[in-house]
């Protein structure tokens, strides 16, 4: 509208100039064409005039167009605005709820993740503590005594399982002053079998632990001398003709060293058998106990056996007294049985009787019957 405008007021102004130019010329010729002249310019005012008039129009027109292009676009910016702030708003919410849902599941993740940051803390502790227990385990296993003392600990434990309290003592002290680990108390024979823990482990573990095939069959060699003196020792110390049994058992308290010993030593196995110190591990341990405790349940059920024979005695004789008293309940029962058929002849008797006496007729003039002679009850057939 603006542009229309503009071009209007140019188109005016070209009117003006011209009616100038013309009123110019017009005043340079002749007379003859002056009214020609003036009837244009009338024309040409009144084409102004109403130029300009629509002009007015327009320029109305134009405002109130502006006026109510300003309303709508005042109007949209408003509603604009409000939708914005509304969007805004809205996304503001989700927004603000979405990071509330964040944080929260954030907050629950990092409590988790620092519960779990304190159980691997504390497994990794655990492993700390156990490989400290460990390296203290192979300094203590290191000392002669203190692998004595592993070796007892773990023969104490297999037995305590194996066996009821009243089947071993720890700790004996024999007549030949030796101190046994163990004792199993087994009956004559075997009689009482010695227990006693022994652990070769330092040529064992140098065994293991040699660089070089030599090393290594000299540290065997170590180990199966080693192994001999203990059963030798045992042989001495614990085996006692009539106060022992003429067996004793070796506990070594490792797999390992016993599986060596009977795959890569049969002479060390050999004089073992010969000297009757048998060689045990923890599971053939087990076993040997397992054994042990069938036979001592065995003799505990021969020492019971007079007692139970004797129990048995008594039970037949108080059979006996019970058959006794059932025959002489058995004659009672007979003889009420009898007094019982006396009884109901007797009461047969006296119905049979009473019909007869109901039947007579005693109304008639006559000469009564004679009924003769009443016979007395008799109750006893």
């Amino acid at each position: 509208m603006e542009v229309v405008l503009v071009g209007l007021l140019v188109a005016a102004i070209a009117g003006l100039v011209l009616v100038g130019v013309i009123a110019v010329r017009s005043s340079q010729r002749s007379g003859s064409d002056s009214e020609e002249i003036d009837r244009q310019m009338h024309q040409l005012m009144a084409s102004q005039q109403a130029l300009v008039g629509k002009i007015d129009a327009v320029a109305q027109q134009q405002v109130v167009s502006s006026k109510a292009l300003n309303d709508t676009v005042h109007q949209s910016h408003q509603q604009l605005t409000k939708e914005l702030n509304d969007r805004l708003h809205a996304v503001e919410s989700s927004m603000g709820e979405n990071l509330s849902d964040s944080a929260q599941a954030t907050a629950k993740s990092l409590g988790e993740l620092s519960q779990r940051l304190e159980t691997i803390d504390k497994a990794q502790r655990n492993i700390t503590d156990l490989s400290e227990q460990v390296v203290t385990l192979q300094h203590v296993l290191d000392d002669k005594h203190a692998r004595g003392a592993f070796g007892e600990v773990q023969l104490n434990d297999i037995v305590v399982d194996a066996l009821p309290p009243s089947a071993y003592d720890f700790q004996v002290v024999l007549s030949n002053a030796r101190r046994a680990d163990c004792v199993i108390k087994l009956p004559n024979p075997p009689g009482p079998i010695v227990i006693d823990a022994k652990f070769p482990l330092t040529a064992y573990m140098s065994m293991l632990s040699a660089e070089s095939s030599d090393d290594r069959r000299r540290f065997a060699k170590q180990l199966g001398i080693d192994t001999k003196k203990h059963i030798k020792d045992i042989a001495e110390r614990y085996i006692i003709p009539g106060e022992t049994s003429d067996s004793a058992l070796m506990f070594i308290p490792s797999e390992a060293v016993y599986a060596e010993l009977h795959a890569h030593h049969p002479d060390v196995v050999e004089m073992s058998h010969r000297l009757k110190v048998y060689l045990v591990s923890p599971t053939t341990m087990m076993a040997t106990l397992t054994t042990v405790r069938a036979v001592l349940r065995d003799v505990r059920m021969r020492e019971q056996a007079s007692l139970i024979q004797v129990e048995i005695g008594v039970m037949l004789k108080d059979v006996d007294r019970l058959m006794d008293r059932v025959r002489k309940l058995e004659t009672h029962f007979d003889q009420a049985d009898r007094d019982i058929k006396d009884i109901r002849i007797s009461a047969n008797k006296i119905s049979s009787r009473g019909t007869k006496i109901e039947e007579l007729e005693l109304d008639q003039p006559t000469a009564a019957p004679s009924l003769g002679v009443a016979e007395p009850f008799d109750f006893e057939e």
